[in-house]
């Protein structure tokens, strides 16, 4: 696998700041197809530099399991609940004993009742560390349907959100006949524990799982989101600004679009892991003035997740250095857009 370093010198000799033709876009796909052969699984990507319009996709029109990355959708219909007055994001929610649930985040590990929080502050735990606890609260609050209603009414097509973090955890160990209406966290748990597993099955629910049409994105319709989002178009410009505020703070995946990137430059993003699918979904933005990049990295089929998650790095390093080399200073002056842009933190 060519390393980042050696791409980026290939663009510094080749690619001066200038205006990039189709062929110098081709060369990055070749690149970052490269990586994904490397990735040990299945892999789409989707990348755009707002401003000059750029953009190029690899497997970017394939579903793949959204895991984690799901909750920028839910964010998205959360803000425009808020927006509506339907939702307050200082309203307090208190956590009751059948709200914790599995998988990653910290609720579930408080003692309730006894928790309060706030709507802003679930909003916060479902991004910064994907609370699973936080995410089922808002979504059980803002409903599946009307997620997936607003994703239709901002023409994205390719994005459905279907069921509970808990319930795609389940469905992924092949447990999605399991009935678990009326048990805590800590009962699942103990079912999950004396359940004897025969052998094969596991690998056959998650084969099953990578070829389910629930719970999936495209990597061009994540991309799509993250550009609503940057254009203040998702949602009010406000709740736009304050979800891009939110992304910003994303404390998980720091191997992925972060891994290799100079630590100075400002990443708002989501992260999702799941089985053999490794994702992380987000904005870069360039330093001197050179933009936005939206990169959307969705994968399944993973056999070693170090590997995948490195891939995603790769890439990201690669998207970074191809726009930083190829894309003049200021150039959101060029874009027709540029008055709607979110301000650059």
């Amino acid at each position: 696998m060519r390393t980042a370093s050696s791409f980026l010198l290939i663009l510094a000799l080749a690619a001066p700041a200038v205006h990039a033709g189709p062929g110098e876009l081709d060369r990055l796909s070749v690149a970052i197809e490269e990586v994904i052969r490397g990735s040990s699984g299945e892999m789409g990507v989707s990348i755009k530099h707002l401003e000059s319009g750029q953009e190029l996709a690899v497997n970017g029109h394939s579903p793949f399991p959204m895991a984690s990355t799901y909750k920028v959708a839910i964010l998205v219909e959360l803000f425009n609940q808020v927006d509506a007055g339907t939702i307050r994001l200082d309203e307090m929610v208190s956590l009751h004993p059948l709200d914790p649930h599995l998988g990653s985040g910290q609720l579930k590990d408080y003692i309730v009742p006894g928790v309060s929080l706030s709507m802003e502050n679930l909003a916060w735990l479902m991004m910064r560390i994907s609370d699973n606890t936080a995410t089922d609260i808002i979504l059980g609050r803002v409903g599946i349907a009307n997620v997936n209603h607003r994703l239709a009414s901002l023409g994205i097509t390719g994005i459905a959100v279907n069921r509970s973090t808990q319930d795609l955890i389940l469905d992924q160990m092949g447990f999605e006949d399991w009935n678990t209406g009326g048990k805590t966290e800590d009962e699942i748990v103990a079912m999950l524990n004396e359940y004897q597993v025969a052998p094969g099955e596991l690998e056959m629910a998650a084969a099953r799982f990578d070829v389910d049409q629930q719970d999936t994105a495209t990597p061009v319709a994540m991309t799509q989101l993250l550009e609503k989002i940057l254009l203040g178009q998702a949602a009010s410009p406000s709740s736009c600004a304050k979800m891009v505020d939110i992304m910003l703070k994303c404390e998980t995946g720091l191997d992925r679009i972060r891994g290799l990137l100079p630590e100075s430059v400002p990443v708002a993003h989501k992260t999702g892991s799941i089985g053999g699918t490794v994702n992380d979904v987000g904005i870069i933005y360039l330093p001197e003035g050179r933009g936005h990049v939206l990169l959307s990295v969705l994968s399944k089929g993973c056999l070693d997740q170090d590997k995948a998650a490195r891939a995603i790095a790769d890439i990201a390093r690669y998207a970074y250095d191809y726009f930083l080399f190829t894309v003049p200073e200021s150039a959101e002056t060029d874009s027709e857009a540029a008055g709607s842009l979110l301000s650059v933190p």
